[in-house]
Protein backbone atom coordinates (compact mmCIF):
# COMPACT_ATOMS: atom_id res chain seq x y z
CA UNK A 1 0.00 0.00 0.00
CA UNK A 2 2.90 2.22 0.63
CA UNK A 3 4.22 2.06 -3.09
CA UNK A 4 0.08 3.45 -4.28
CA UNK A 5 0.92 6.21 -1.89
CA UNK A 6 4.18 7.43 -3.21
CA UNK A 7 2.96 7.00 -6.68
CA UNK A 8 -0.20 9.28 -5.82
CA UNK A 9 2.20 12.06 -4.17
CA UNK A 10 4.55 11.92 -6.79
CA UNK A 11 1.38 12.37 -8.94
CA UNK A 12 0.50 14.99 -7.14
CA UNK A 13 3.39 16.90 -6.95
CA UNK A 14 3.57 16.87 -10.70
CA UNK A 15 0.39 18.07 -10.93
CA UNK A 16 1.23 20.90 -8.96
CA UNK A 17 4.31 21.69 -10.88
CA UNK A 18 2.74 21.54 -13.71
CA UNK A 19 -0.49 24.32 -12.68
CA UNK A 20 3.02 26.18 -11.54
CA UNK A 21 3.82 26.11 -14.97
CA UNK A 22 0.43 26.87 -16.42
CA UNK A 23 -0.09 29.86 -13.97
CA UNK A 24 3.45 31.50 -14.75
CA UNK A 25 2.49 30.77 -18.48
CA UNK A 26 -0.95 32.82 -18.09
CA UNK A 27 0.37 35.25 -16.72
CA UNK A 28 3.51 35.89 -18.82
CA UNK A 29 0.50 35.79 -21.39
CA UNK A 30 -1.26 38.84 -19.27
CA UNK A 31 1.25 40.64 -18.57
CA UNK A 32 2.83 40.83 -22.47
CA UNK A 33 -0.70 41.67 -23.31
CA UNK A 34 -0.95 44.45 -21.59
CA UNK A 35 2.33 45.52 -22.24
CA UNK A 36 1.61 48.28 -24.81
CA UNK A 37 4.55 50.08 -24.33
CA UNK A 38 6.85 47.36 -25.65
CA UNK A 39 4.21 46.79 -28.77
CA UNK A 40 4.75 50.26 -29.51
CA UNK A 41 8.42 50.50 -29.05
CA UNK A 42 8.85 46.89 -31.19
CA UNK A 43 6.71 48.22 -34.10
CA UNK A 44 5.58 51.44 -34.16
CA UNK A 45 3.93 51.49 -37.30
CA UNK A 46 1.72 48.90 -36.45
CA UNK A 47 0.66 50.16 -33.26
CA UNK A 48 0.01 53.73 -35.12
CA UNK A 49 -1.97 51.75 -37.68
CA UNK A 50 -3.90 49.16 -34.98
CA UNK A 51 -4.76 52.80 -33.06
CA UNK A 52 -6.25 54.94 -35.85
CA UNK A 53 -8.61 52.27 -37.02
CA UNK A 54 -9.70 52.01 -33.29
CA UNK A 55 -9.85 55.70 -33.91
CA UNK A 56 -12.41 54.83 -37.07
CA UNK A 57 -14.09 52.48 -35.70
CA UNK A 58 -15.32 53.79 -32.47
CA UNK A 59 -15.70 57.25 -33.75
CA UNK A 60 -18.06 55.54 -36.40
CA UNK A 61 -16.15 55.79 -39.62
CA UNK A 62 -17.84 52.52 -41.25
CA UNK A 63 -20.93 54.30 -40.88
CA UNK A 64 -20.24 57.70 -42.50
CA UNK A 65 -18.26 55.99 -45.21
CA UNK A 66 -21.14 53.70 -46.09
CA UNK A 67 -23.38 56.65 -46.16
CA UNK A 68 -21.11 59.02 -48.33
CA UNK A 69 -20.85 55.94 -50.78
CA UNK A 70 -24.57 55.33 -51.05
CA UNK A 71 -25.24 59.25 -51.72
CA UNK A 72 -22.45 59.16 -54.14
CA UNK A 73 -24.16 56.11 -55.74
CA UNK A 74 -27.70 57.17 -55.60
CA UNK A 75 -27.43 61.01 -55.28
CA UNK A 76 -28.77 63.35 -52.57
CA UNK A 77 -31.52 62.98 -50.53
CA UNK A 78 -34.04 64.80 -51.57
CA UNK A 79 -35.06 67.26 -48.48
CA UNK A 80 -38.65 67.56 -48.46
CA UNK A 81 -39.88 71.14 -48.32
CA UNK A 82 -40.51 72.62 -44.88
CA UNK A 83 -43.88 74.57 -46.12
CA UNK A 84 -47.33 72.91 -47.39
CA UNK A 85 -47.31 70.01 -45.52
CA UNK A 86 -50.62 67.73 -46.12
CA UNK A 87 -52.57 69.21 -43.37
CA UNK A 88 -51.45 73.15 -44.24
CA UNK A 89 -52.16 72.20 -47.99
CA UNK A 90 -56.04 71.08 -46.86
CA UNK A 91 -56.36 74.41 -44.27
CA UNK A 92 -55.31 76.27 -47.65
CA UNK A 93 -57.58 74.84 -49.75
CA UNK A 94 -60.38 75.34 -47.27
CA UNK A 95 -59.97 78.75 -46.70
CA UNK A 96 -59.95 79.29 -50.90
CA UNK A 97 -63.49 78.34 -50.57
CA UNK A 98 -65.37 77.55 -53.96
CA UNK A 99 -61.77 78.32 -55.56
CA UNK A 100 -60.15 75.33 -53.24
CA UNK A 101 -61.90 72.63 -55.25
CA UNK A 102 -60.41 73.82 -58.84
CA UNK A 103 -57.14 73.79 -57.19
CA UNK A 104 -57.60 70.26 -55.17
CA UNK A 105 -58.25 69.09 -59.19
CA UNK A 106 -55.31 71.03 -60.53
CA UNK A 107 -52.42 69.63 -57.68
CA UNK A 108 -54.01 66.42 -57.96
CA UNK A 109 -53.29 66.52 -61.72
CA UNK A 110 -49.61 67.94 -61.55
CA UNK A 111 -48.99 65.86 -58.68
CA UNK A 112 -50.12 62.80 -61.05
CA UNK A 113 -48.03 64.67 -63.60
CA UNK A 114 -45.35 64.94 -61.83
CA UNK A 115 -44.95 60.83 -60.85
CA UNK A 116 -45.54 59.69 -64.27
CA UNK A 117 -42.15 61.98 -65.71
CA UNK A 118 -40.43 60.32 -62.31
CA UNK A 119 -41.39 57.24 -62.57
CA UNK A 120 -38.46 55.97 -64.52
CA UNK A 121 -35.93 57.62 -62.51
CA UNK A 122 -37.33 55.90 -59.38
CA UNK A 123 -36.76 52.70 -61.07
CA UNK A 124 -33.57 53.25 -61.72
CA UNK A 125 -33.07 54.89 -58.39
CA UNK A 126 -34.46 51.50 -56.93
CA UNK A 127 -31.98 49.66 -58.93
CA UNK A 128 -29.07 51.26 -58.00
CA UNK A 129 -30.24 51.25 -54.09
CA UNK A 130 -30.71 47.06 -54.45
CA UNK A 131 -27.44 47.27 -55.70
CA UNK A 132 -26.10 49.03 -52.94
CA UNK A 133 -27.71 47.58 -50.14
CA UNK A 134 -26.42 44.14 -51.34
CA UNK A 135 -22.54 45.62 -51.82
CA UNK A 136 -23.16 46.68 -48.17
CA UNK A 137 -24.31 43.46 -46.82
CA UNK A 138 -21.72 41.35 -48.59
CA UNK A 139 -19.19 44.15 -46.81
CA UNK A 140 -20.64 44.42 -43.43
CA UNK A 141 -19.10 40.54 -42.58
CA UNK A 142 -15.55 41.40 -43.68
CA UNK A 143 -15.59 45.00 -41.58
CA UNK A 144 -16.97 42.78 -38.84
CA UNK A 145 -14.13 40.18 -39.27
CA UNK A 146 -11.13 42.64 -40.10
CA UNK A 147 -12.45 44.91 -36.51
CA UNK A 148 -12.30 41.23 -34.78
CA UNK A 149 -8.98 40.57 -36.52
CA UNK A 150 -7.48 43.82 -35.23
CA UNK A 151 -8.72 43.64 -31.76
CA UNK A 152 -7.17 39.97 -31.11
CA UNK A 153 -3.89 41.53 -32.82
CA UNK A 154 -3.97 44.24 -30.07
CA UNK A 155 -4.54 41.78 -27.29
CA UNK A 156 -2.50 38.89 -28.65
CA UNK A 157 0.77 38.78 -26.45
CA UNK A 158 4.15 38.71 -29.29
CA UNK A 159 5.94 36.14 -28.63
CA UNK A 160 10.15 38.44 -27.76
CA UNK A 161 7.97 40.04 -24.72
CA UNK A 162 5.84 37.08 -23.56
CA UNK A 163 9.82 35.39 -23.14
CA UNK A 164 10.73 38.15 -21.22
CA UNK A 165 7.45 38.36 -19.17
CA UNK A 166 7.86 34.36 -18.27
CA UNK A 167 11.34 34.49 -17.44
CA UNK A 168 10.71 37.54 -15.12
CA UNK A 169 8.52 35.41 -13.24
CA UNK A 170 10.12 31.88 -13.13
CA UNK A 171 12.69 34.11 -11.63
CA UNK A 172 11.09 35.76 -9.24
CA UNK A 173 9.44 32.35 -8.35
CA UNK A 174 13.41 31.00 -8.04
CA UNK A 175 14.04 33.27 -5.85
CA UNK A 176 10.83 33.71 -3.43
CA UNK A 177 10.00 37.35 -4.45
CA UNK A 178 6.34 38.45 -4.11
CA UNK A 179 4.82 40.02 -7.44
CA UNK A 180 6.05 44.02 -7.51
CA UNK A 181 2.93 46.17 -7.14
CA UNK A 182 1.83 50.01 -8.48
CA UNK A 183 2.24 51.23 -11.57
CA UNK A 184 3.66 48.96 -14.66
CA UNK A 185 7.04 50.87 -14.65
CA UNK A 186 7.86 49.12 -10.96
CA UNK A 187 6.67 45.92 -12.57
CA UNK A 188 9.36 46.08 -15.28
CA UNK A 189 6.90 46.70 -17.96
Amino acid sequence: MGTRTDAAVAQVVAARADLEEQVDRLEAAGRAAVDIPAKVRQNPAKAAGVAAGGAFLALGGPKRLFRRAKRAVTGQDEDLPSELLPKEVEKTLRKLGRDGKAVRGTLEREFASYLEDRSKARKKEGVVAAATAIALSALRPIAIRGGRQMAERMLNPNGPSFQEQLERIRERRRTGTKPPTGSPDDAGL
